[in-house]
């Protein structure tokens, strides 16, 4: 932390009688300065600060901006000042909580040290707004919890998006699978119901979505996989997703769309494990 110290710090300046007086203690600064300089520490870094400034590295907003920096929501925070709870307390067992998710220990340590509330809403919030979870993990949960994992998909927000950009999207929140199994039809269902209600005036039904979302994870593996030699071509697109769909009539334009979205951009639904 030294250089950091040595650049944020030693270089502070006062000016008094149009003279630049250099400051190498930022507790002679005015409070709110010596508070903006220390913003730019991470929560190691503000631990050692502390150690010289102990009021000021100890300041509640620093911690909170840090906590919030990170987990965006959390139970804990409505009632932390009324508990009388020390936000770097706060931050050091949201870190710890998050060590232990990520080595396959799930949400017992947020829920046992009333980080978080034990109920599908507050769960899935938690988990919309961190990405320090790891996805493999996080996917073992929400298999375990279907209705965490609805209500995630409902705070997902698809309007004014072309299909396959909303799928990368959704696939980067919600790590697929590596293979096609029953829990990539659920969230194909669940994405392919959020996705109609964002976007009821495209005039496409839920099923026919849903038919759309495997026919570009389909076209995703035929463009990108490198053991398909014979690559499927536009006009075969066209044909397949136009025989796939049934009661309603999909324009060759938007399906072509579609096929030149992928062939530029890739694949909608890679898998974290795969792509590691």
């Amino acid at each position: 932390m030294g250089q950091i110290l040595d650049r944020n710090f030693a270089e502070s300046a006062t000016i008094k009688n149009n003279q630049i007086t250099k400051i190498s203690d930022i507790s002679q600064l005015p409070p709110e300065l010596a508070l903006e300089i220390l913003k730019n520490l991470n929560a190691t870094d503000l631990c050692l600060a502390a150690c010289v400034w102990q009021t000021l590295a100890n300041d509640e907003m620093l911690w909170l901006g840090l906590c919030k920096s990170i987990w965006s929501y959390t139970s804990i925070y409505k009632r932390a000042h009324r508990e009388g709870i020390s936000f770097r307390k706060i931050y050091l067992q949201l870190d710890e909580g998050t060590l232990r998710f990520n080595a396959g220990e799930g949400l017992k340590y947020f829920i046992e040290n009333k980080l978080l509330d034990d109920t599908c809403e507050e769960i899935s919030r938690f988990i919309h707004n961190t990405r320090k979870l790891h996805t493999i993990e996080k996917r073992k949960l929400l298999q375990e919890r279907r209705d965490v994992l609805e209500y995630l998909i409902e705070l997902q927000s698809y309007e004014n998006q072309f299909l396959p950009n909303a799928l990368r999207q959704f696939f980067a929140k919600l790590d697929a699978p590596e293979e096609r199994n029953e829990y990539l039809s659920t969230l194909i269902e669940n994405f392919s119901k959020r996705f109609y209600e964002c976007n009821k005036d495209l005039g496409l039904s839920i099923e026919t979505i849903y038919v759309l979302c495997f026919s570009l994870i389909l076209l995703s593996i035929d463009l990108t996989s490198p053991h398909v030699k014979n690559k499927m071509s536009k006009r075969e697109f066209i044909r397949n997703t136009r025989r796939a769909i049934i009661n309603e009539t999909l324009s060759d334009e938007l399906a072509g769309h579609f096929y030149d979205n992928i062939y530029l951009i890739g694949h909608v639904a890679r898998s974290t494990t795969t792509a590691r």
